[in-house]
């Protein structure tokens, strides 16, 4: 009689598994539809592309493309026409200034290049030390220098280092900076990995999410600011944010937990009404015979 052992429990593993695959599926989804953007802007069929990977294009230009590939850019679907404009979509226009194409930027220019999408950062650093340095002397460090230009990764902490640092001036005072950003470079790594857990198995982050980019943008403005004591003063504000979302994500852990207690006791009643089902068939059989 194991179909009537069989029969609850897939009916159980059906309902258990239920809530990881409509999780999975959201995340297949929205990864594939609603936070893909189209091909051109993956580089699929970008003339850029095209054009820079063809065996005409020295080494140099091909790697260019590699390295953008490669980076935070890339990731966040930030394609070549997003910063040197043009159209990716006709070769024939592709590097046309009537359809925005600047090009490689000048130098001087870059700031102001960059800051076209980091609008609060590139003002941070325009009122920096390093800013006000690079304006007044057209020299000292600006955002390709310590970012890179097309293998830009994701900011972090070890951008502030002796290596970089010290090309310009001593590295005491960085470190200072560095020291008090710690704490705050810390719980966003925390915050940012325990999200994507909770996404895995479904759980509901929308909010915690807005509030973690909110602090994230916030905290990258901070950093280039290049003021020790500005820095010092907002970390805590930040601190104390990061706490607020810390918490949030501790309960939903709590809601996850519950829940797997609870598909665990579903499982054992699971087992137990098959068992009595079972023995109440056999004993019916008996009683027949």
């Amino acid at each position: 009689m194991m179909r009537y052992l069989i029969i609850p429990v897939v009916l159980l593993i059906a309902v258990v598994s239920t809530g990881l695959s409509l999780a999975s599926y959201r995340e297949t989804f929205e990864r594939e539809f609603m936070l893909s953007p189209w091909a051109i802007a993956k580089g699929e069929i970008s003339a850029c592309i095209q054009c820079h990977t063809s065996d005409s294009m020295d080494s140099k230009m091909q790697q260019l493309v590699q390295e953008w590939r490669a980076s935070w850019h890339a990731k966040n679907n930030v394609s070549c026409h997003d910063c040197h404009g043009g159209a990716p979509e006709d070769a024939s226009m592709s590097m046309s200034h009537q359809r925005g194409f600047s090009g490689t930027p000048n130098d001087k220019d870059i700031p102001a290049f960059c800051g076209t999408c980091h609008i609060a950062i590139k003002d941070n650093y325009l009122q920096s030390g390093h800013g006000k340095t690079f304006l007044d002397t057209g020299e000292g460090p600006s955002c390709v220098n310590c970012h890179g230009s097309h293998d830009i990764q994701q900011a972090s902490m070890d951008i502030i280092s002796e290596q970089f640092c010290s090309h310009c001036h001593t590295y005491e005072r960085a470190k200072e900076m560095k020291q008090a950003l710690f704490m705050v470079e810390s719980k966003l790594n925390t915050i940012n990995t325990d999200l994507k857990r909770l996404k895995v198995f479904g759980i509901a982050t929308d909010r915690q999410e807005k509030a973690y980019f909110r602090n994230h943008a916030g905290f990258r403005t901070l950093f280039h600011s290049i003021d020790v004591d500005a820095v010092r003063e907002k970390s805590s504000d930040y601190t104390q944010n990061l706490e607020i979302i810390e918490g949030e994500i501790r309960e939903s852990f709590k809601q996850l937990a519950f829940r797997r207690n609870f598909s665990a006791y579903l499982f054992l009643v699971f087992i137990g009404l098959s068992i009595v089902v079972y023995l109440l068939s056999k004993s019916y059989e008996q009683k027949s015979g």
